[in-house]
């Protein structure tokens, strides 16, 4: 059976006859822009560098939670499917190719068969018959000089790529990006504190010790982790960071007086702060991390709403980020809105507001967007950016906070090849939605042409400030 489905001209598009004429042409107008991704998962060094690919597997199954998860749901233990597990590569590509039919209807599916056609030339339906013949025929690719991470980047026509970096991290890769004169475009690092934050990360005091240490100044306690926090944003704006990234449970933010946030750190430091304290010493720092990027510019950009490892077994064989962080319901208006008191109307201070849970965006995202200059849409992200998801997303924001306070697509992906997809995926879901407009006679179809240059090409710009 052919994939030709994956290189359709439609796919994606409105059914209806006179509505997919006027998506067609909305597309057109955007599906050549240059790719805007501020924010991911691509290693720097992976560009820098430009070390080949690995393997079919390596690059294209193993880091991909998507892929791992729903194939785990099927019965197949994660060691099968991971790079240096019990198999090599070869034997999970079989196996992956094995559960092809799993993916049918999904985003990650349809991600991986754009991949396949348009990026590696396969076009033979993956099967348990077919492993060996495309693993040997995506093999044969991955050894070609023209499909190192570099010509790639250049063929993929990314302009801005942004990555997710330890604040204590040398940014090295990104230095030697930025000087060599034979790459063009832009890797950004983006400042990502998590482990720093949160008190209950395995790793938090070390990592406290070593900021201090590093980047204190020299001072000690509560004073020299402030200085320290600010000392590495500050490193970070220098080697062009524009944004400033946080995982979160929950949106929480609280404004404590510094005796009482340094006591919490004493408290957490000694090994002796309950549950509560954790909890309120992390929402503090939201709020302090918030106050630093009105200070030093980085857009704040939240990530709530996730259970991360909710399987012990799996965390403590294979680690974090293997398919097993599964959406929680978020509270938004309440949780926020200390530090929106002082700074949601903050002069250039941009806060991009994400979310798993999909009944906050009318009922509490849009309405905050629509009000507060500082706050923006973020893009449907990891189990919403699907095709309907992200229909559903615009429906539910737009008659409330219009297309200005949206931040652009965010591919938030680790998977360097399937971005192209994802992108264009999002051209494909705004040209569906403002074609139905069109057709209803809600807005005007000159309107729409401008108005989806400005949502993938005008937003990411202005609201990450590239």
């Amino acid at each position: 059976m052919s994939q030709s489905i994956a290189v359709n001209p439609d796919r994606l598009l409105p059914a209806d006859p006179g509505t997919r004429n006027i998506a067609r042409s909305l597309l057109g107008r955007v599906q050549d822009l240059p790719i805007l991704s501020p924010h991911g998962h691509v290693d720097a060094a992976v560009i820098e560098q430009n070390t080949p690919f690995p393997d079919p597997a390596a690059l294209l199954v193993s880091p991909d939670h998507y892929v791992t998860r729903l194939i785990h749901a099927s019965g197949v233990p994660f060691d099968q499917l991971l790079a240096g597990g019990a198999t090599g590569p070869r034997d999970v590509w079989r196996e992956f190719c094995r559960a092809w039919p799993l993916f049918e209807g999904t985003a990650s599916g349809y991600w991986l068969r754009t991949q396949l056609v348009s990026v590696f030339g396969v076009d033979a339906e993956l099967s348990a018959d077919t492993a060996d013949a495309s693993y040997d025929a995506i093999a044969a690719r991955l050894a070609e000089p023209g499909f190192r991470p570099r010509e790639l980047f250049k063929d993929f026509n990314i302009e801005v790529l942004a990555t997710t970096d330890d604040p204590l991290d040398s940014l090295a890769s990104h230095r030697a990006i930025a000087v060599d004169p034979t790459f063009h475009g832009r890797v950004l690092p983006t400042f990502r504190p998590d482990a720093y934050l949160n008190i209950a990360h395995p790793a938090w005091a070390s990592n406290v010790e070593r900021l201090i240490g590093e980047a204190g100044d020299g001072a000690e306690g509560y004073a020299g982790y402030i200085t320290a926090l600010e000392n590495r944003r500050r490193y970070f704006v220098e080697h062009g960071a524009v944004s400033a990234d946080h995982g979160v449970r929950t949106p929480a933010t609280l404004k404590l007086d510094p005796p009482e946030a340094a006591r919490l750190f004493d408290l957490a430091r000694s090994g002796q702060a309950a549950a509560a304290d954790r909890d309120a010493f992390e929402a503090h720092m939201i709020y302090q991390m918030a106050r630093m990027s009105v200070a030093d510019g980085l857009v704040m950009t939240i990530h709530p709403g996730s259970f991360r490892n909710h399987h012990e077994p799996t965390f403590n064989a294979f680690g974090a980020d293997t398919g097993h962080d599964i959406p929680v319901a978020t509270n938004y208006t309440e949780a926020i809105r200390p530090l929106l008191q002082d700074f949601g109307t903050a002069k250039d201070f941009h806060l991009v507001l994400f979310t798993l849970d999909e009944t906050v965006f009318s009922r509490e995202l849009a309405p905050l967007a629509g009000f507060y200059p500082a706050v923006y849409l973020g893009a449907p992200w990891w189990f919403l950016d699907a095709p309907d998801a992200m229909l559903r997303f615009r429906s539910a924001v737009t008659e409330t906070a219009g297309f200005s306070r949206s931040s652009g697509f965010i591919d938030d992906t680790r998977a360097f090849c399937s971005i192209p997809a994802r992108h264009d995926a999002s051209r494909r879901i705004e040209a569906s939605f403002l074609a139905r407009l069109v057709a209803e006679h809600r807005i005007s179809e000159a309107r729409a042409h401008e108005l989806i240059v400005d949502v993938v090409d005008g937003s990411p710009r202005r609201v990450f400030k590239l």
